[in-house]
């Protein structure tokens, strides 16, 4: 199985499959709570998502309470149950990853990705991770190496992938102009970039830091899809897990602002050439 399958996202569906399935049947979640003598909260976690990992028992008996006789339709749900209990391999990173981020960009089929501050972390090298991991007060050595080989798992398993994800960056230049006393880590980050726009794949576009732009509210990201059933996120990075937003207006509106920040940046081609004259 790839390592970019995520049980995140079948987790995601398997809510949405079950919440329709209950309207379907007219029932409220009250009318499940009394027909199951499940307390409201664990309903409602499961529901929800926030249940980590379902048990198929619950979710065959949601399926019975439900009057699900369709064996298809019943398979296919027990399968998502399934498959939403798998452990991804961000667990094993839980302690410096948001497993729930990575979880939803290790299916995306298109991301787009904002960063007003740093170098976006799919493109960082493992020096320039390390310096700014020590720069957010990260003093232990074994903790600072562990945000390193996280990151570097990261990378390596989004573009490794024999079908990684369309990605578009936009960077403010500020994150390459705050390296101007670290050259050798400069250089370092400025030759992974000009490599990664090699890939067909990839597109950077960096906001010169002179130019005012409209993202100055926060980096975000946008993650589409590859099936229709998974609606698309955005996430907003917080000092703690980070905010998702689902709500289609609230998708378009972040991706009205990646517009204008690609506007406001230089093409991917003057990108490239302000690059290489950085290193000269």
């Amino acid at each position: 199985m790839s390592e970019r399958y995520s049980p995140t996202v079948r987790r995601r569906r398997l809510s949405e499959e079950l919440r329709r399935l209950r309207h379907d049947a007219r029932m409220t979640l009250d009318d499940v709570v009394k027909a199951t003598e499940w307390s409201r909260g664990k309903l409602g976690n499961i529901e929800s998502g926030e249940r980590q990992r379902p048990q198929v028992t619950e979710i065959r008996t949601l399926l019975d309470t439900y009057g699900v006789t369709d064996h298809d339709t019943r398979e296919a749900v027990l399968d998502l149950c399934r498959q939403s209990r798998e452990r991804g391999w961000w667990v094993r990173y839980r302690d410096v990853l948001s497993s729930k981020f990575v979880g939803f960009e290790a299916e995306a089929s298109t991301i787009y990705n904002w960063e007003l501050a740093v170098v976006p972390g799919l493109l960082q090298v493992p020096a320039y991770t390390e310096l700014i991991t020590q720069t957010a007060l990260v003093r232990n050595p074994k903790d600072v190496a562990r945000v390193v080989d996280a990151r570097i798992k990261r990378q390596r398993v989004m573009f490794e992938d024999p079908q990684p994800p369309d990605i578009w960056f936009v960077f403010d230049e500020i994150a390459l102009v705050r390296l101007r006393h670290h050259p050798e880590v400069l250089r370092a980050q400025i030759a992974n970039l000009i490599e990664a726009a090699d890939d067909p794949r990839i597109t950077i576009q960096i906001v010169p830091y002179d130019r005012l732009h409209p993202g100055t509210g926060g980096p975000f990201v946008i993650m589409d899809f590859p099936n229709t059933v998974d609606p698309s996120v955005v996430y907003l990075e917080t000092d703690t897990d980070g905010l998702y937003l689902e709500e289609a207006e609230e998708v378009a509106r972040y991706r009205r602002l990646f517009d204008h920040l690609r506007l406001a940046a230089l093409l991917p081609e003057e990108t490239l050439v302000h690059l290489r004259e950085m290193t000269i």
